[in-house]
């Protein structure tokens, strides 16, 4: 090229492709892909060690007496541990128990992961098993208060905490009930289901299923959400890994 003059002029520089973007929404982020493998092994684990791990690792409640009568007989009553508050959302009671909370934390889950990212994630879903396990010891210490002694399994808390997340995340996002198929925002949907969870833990509709800890899962999740909203830490991170 040459200038108006004649001379020579520089040759402009090439011009650079764009970064590529590293990482991006994934299908099984690692954490929702631990957390399904953990619970899975945890599972088999029971299997063969069940009364041990629930022993130890479910939630028992404080100021329980030290052996209740059962249709076995008398059998002793394991005490209340710190870890149990978070232990026990590993345990699961069943197979079919542990198939919906996997399905529902890795529906719901996947969206949150991918766009708080890894670690933010999994201090959220930890946080909201801690707290729904704090209010299920509450209830069940009171319940033992009064001769019924239980233990408290199954990571609940953490998804229900998840899908109050969703919720707020993505409010009109739309999805599909199983039963009936009726299609609904998010938003209605957390509502919704929050307000069964209450109905039902006050009126002790389908007993043996830890209402009041599903709606510590949510209380303890909003809290964090609104939390990370005042103090400005909570914010859409760019794509990529973290």
């Amino acid at each position: 090229m040459q200038d108006w003059e004649g001379r020579a002029a520089p040759e402009p520089p090439p011009q650079q492709p764009p970064p590529r973007r590293v990482g991006g929404p994934s299908l099984l982020p690692p954490v929702v892909l631990a957390l399904l493998i953990i619970n899975g092994l945890v599972y088999l684990a029971q299997g063969f060690m069940g009364q041990y791990l629930i022993a130890i690792f479910a939630l028992w409640p404080m100021g329980a007496p030290d052996a209740v009568m059962t249709t076995m007989g008398m059998e002793e009553v394991p005490p209340f541990q710190v870890w149990q508050v978070l232990t026990y959302g590993f345990l699961h009671g069943g197979m079919f128990h542990l198939l919906v909370n996997m399905f529902a934390l890795w529906m719901f889950g996947v969206a949150l992961e991918n766009l708080w990212g890894s670690r933010r994630f999994a201090f959220y879903f930890l946080f909201c098993v801690v707290g729904a396990g704090l209010i299920q010891l509450i209830v069940a210490t009171n319940a033992a208060a009064d001769g019924t002694v239980y233990p408290t399994v199954g990571a609940s808390g953490g998804v229900f905490g998840i899908l109050l997340g969703f919720g707020m995340m993505f409010p009109n996002q739309r999805i599909v009930l199983l039963i009936p198929p009726i299609p609904m925002k998010a938003k209605y949907f957390v509502i919704a289901y929050g307000a069964f969870e209450l109905w039902a833990g006050i009126t002790g509709t389908l007993a043996g299923i830890a209402h009041f800890a599903h709606l510590g899962g949510m209380v303890f999740g909003l809290l964090l959400i609104l939390y990370w909203r005042q103090t400005g830490s909570f914010m859409r991170r760019p794509p990529g890994p973290m």
